[in-house]
């Protein structure tokens, strides 16, 4: 093999040559075959894509003694001296020890002057972004109006540095990454013009790893090729370039599914120890995971876009169905979140280390199985419940006029107003069978009563302003133990009509549940009548004037001060009915959050589940406001005075939403 780079030995002479480009290839083939040649040309790109060999084929073009033409001829007199690089009208500037605008002014008298020898006087300027700002400026008039038989070719890796003054004068062309299937294509020819055999792996991790740069592929090609060997095989460019082979990526895989801690650091020193390219191996382990998410979800259709070799997709589509494919997508995810933090951290190989341990302790870390119930409770509009483990066991309960005016929360079970299992009566999540009066996540089966999350006392609970534990839901406290209530009435003596029995206190107890979890109190297992709730509080009348004075004084729920409302405790379960002024009034209060914190006052406040009902009121608007109620509803909000007070302003105009 020769010895000369081979960079510069097969750096290409005509259009036709240069590998990817396609579009800017056949753009500036044309304008030199048509002699319609621009004042400045802009090539912008990531480094070894062709920028700078395009421009110098570009000048040949317009110089060849055939010119005007498509490709140059490379025999003539003209062609020869610009790849030798010694045109007297080829004029080749690098910016980066050129760029003071003395520099520039030096060019501006040397634009003055005709080509010696050429058609044209062609100037290119490499790195030119490393131009100063005063250089730029110096430039602005020549790139805009050059003599005649003149043009510019600033080629760059970072236009966005350039003024738009400039970019504005110049045809800007952008150069694009080489694709893998280029880079393979343009190594493959290489290698058999230099006569050298090789395995079509070690060609495929060359060019991936030279990542869409001709340059660097080609000099990482050089430095494999050094080795010596007879031939280019994959051990050996793996070896030299510091790259991870496909056993370290299955040892890795396995430590992961097995949740080996000490197995992962094993590999990872083995990594390191190695020496091997970190950013790169970090690379290959998030395309490691794509291609397991992909076998995972498609089989054996996935093969056609994974890219594997023949004789390993059967262990990948094996490691594939061994996983979850939420833990997949989970560590595909935290490895491409996780490889700038990796290599920008002080401690590098620590970072790698915890997060290599994170994927494989990820399942304990966070229970995938566990991450829907995660999600939000349906709204009261009627939509399709959540399914999976944790989500609600039945839609949320809607009937009335369209636009679902009666709401109930999400539940399990009548009654119910939060997302709860099969409890019954339960008043927020339930865990447990059975568990009765539970106002939290419950604790296991049987446990009555229970208003905050398993495990924990009522004394290590903190506590609410009626002394009952608060819930970690943000609701309102409930109180450890009722109140004591007034007297039984004798006998035909007149009973309050606050003080009336409710429809649900007055029914029969039912019967035992047959897997024998209680429902009522020690009292229904052991064959006695119990109560069915837990006796209510003293806190006022049952009534909804009452129930807003009471929610009012335990914290605002906006939009509950402007409603009317109704308590229907002959309802099974009971009904509280808000009437509201329009349709945004209905809105505000419908919303799942508004509903879940009423929910909770309203239990606490009646002493047993109620169910909340979001209606337009007799004298509302359900689509639009008039004017002047528009106007007045506005205007007699406490927040938009406020903020008028606070901003001295002044409202110009108000418009339904």
């Amino acid at each position: 093999m020769s010895t000369t780079s081979l960079t510069a030995k097969y750096r290409p002479q005509r259009f036709a040559d240069v590998a990817g480009q396609d579009a800017v290839k056949r753009i500036l083939s044309r304008a030199a075959a048509e002699d319609k040649i621009a004042p400045a040309y802009l090539f912008s790109g990531t480094r070894g894509v062709g920028k700078t060999t395009l421009a110098r084929v570009l000048a040949k073009a317009l110089n060849c003694q055939t010119a005007p033409t498509a490709e140059p001829c490379n025999v003539c007199a003209q062609c020869r001296q610009i790849t030798a690089g010694v045109s007297p009208d080829v004029i080749e500037i690098d910016a980066a020890t050129h760029g003071k605008v003395e520099d520039a002014r030096r060019l501006k008298e040397d634009v003055g002057y005709a080509p010696l020898q050429s058609r044209y006087k062609v100037f290119i300027i490499d790195e030119a972004h490393m131009l100063s700002t005063a250089a730029f400026n110096a430039l602005l008039k020549t790139l805009e109006e050059p003599p005649a038989r003149v043009t510019f070719i600033l080629a760059t890796t970072e236009a966005h540095k350039f003024p738009a003054t400039i970019i504005s004068r110049c045809q800007h062309y952008l150069f694009k990454r080489l694709t893998q299937a280029e880079l393979e294509a343009h190594l493959t020819g290489l290698l058999s013009r230099e006569a050298v055999a090789f395995e079509q792996t070690a060609v495929k991790l060359i060019a991936r790893r030279g990542a869409g740069s001709v340059r660097d592929s080609m000099s990482l090609l050089a430095q494999v090729l050094a080795l010596g060997g007879a031939e280019l095989t994959e051990a050996d460019a793996r070896n030299v370039l510091g790259l991870a082979g496909q056993e370290v990526f299955f040892g890795l895989i396995e430590a992961i599914h097995a949740q080996d801690g000490p197995a992962v650091v094993e590999v990872l020193r083995q990594v390191l120890d190695k020496g091997l390219d970190i950013g790169f191996f970090l690379r290959e382990l998030a395309a490691m995971w794509r291609n397991l998410f992909l076998l995972r979800q498609a089989g054996e259709k996935g093969l056609a876009v994974v890219d594997l070799p023949a004789e390993e997709t059967g262990l990948w589509l094996e490691w594939a169905g061994r996983f979850d494919a939420a833990h997949i997508h989970a560590c595909w995810q935290m490895t491409l979140e996780g490889q700038r933090r990796v290599l920008t951290s002080l401690e590098p190989a620590l970072s790698l280390e915890l997060m290599l341990l994170n994927l494989a302790y990820l399942p304990r870390l966070l229970p995938l199985q566990n991450l829907a119930s995660c999600a939000m409770p349906p709204s009261g509009g009627g939509g399709p419940a959540p399914s999976g483990p944790g989500a609600p066991s039945g839609p949320a309960r809607t009937h009335g006029p369209s636009g679902s005016s009666r709401t109930y929360g999400p539940s399990g079970a009548a009654g119910g107003y939060g997302p709860s299992g099969p409890s019954s009566g339960a008043y927020g999540p339930s865990g447990a069978a059975g568990a009765s009066g539970g106002y939290g996540p419950s604790s296991p089966a049987g446990a009555s009563g229970d208003y905050g999350p398993s495990g924990l006392s009522e004394a290590a609970e903190p506590q609410g302003p009626y002394g009952g534990p608060r819930d970690p839901a943000g609701l309102p406290p409930r109180p450890t133990a009722p109140a004591p209530g007034p007297a039984p009435a004798q006998a035909g003596a007149p009973r309050p009509a606050w003080q009336a029995p409710s429809a649900a206190a007055s029914a029969p107890a039912p019967a035992p549940a047959a897997s024998g979890a209680s429902q009522a109190g020690p009292q229904a297992a052991a064959g006695q009548p119990g109560p069915v709730s837990a006796p209510r509080a003293s806190f006022g009348p049952p009534t909804f004037e009452g129930f807003k004075r009471f929610a009012v004084k335990n914290g605002e729920v906006i939009g509950l001060k402007q409603a009317k409302g109704v308590y229907e405790p002959e309802a099974e379960p009971p009904l509280l009915r808000l009437l509201c002024t329009n349709a945004f009034h209905v809105n505000q209060l419908r919303h799942p959050d508004k509903l879940r914190v009423l929910s909770g006052l309203a239990a606490d406040y009646f002493g047993r589940p109620v169910d909340i009902a979001v209606e337009a009121g007799e004298n509302g608007h359900a689509d639009r406001l008039s004017p002047d109620d528009l106007k007045r509803y506005i205007d007699e909000r406490p927040e938009v005075r406020q903020a008028l007070s606070a901003f001295d302003a002044e409202i110009i105009e108000r418009k339904p939403r």
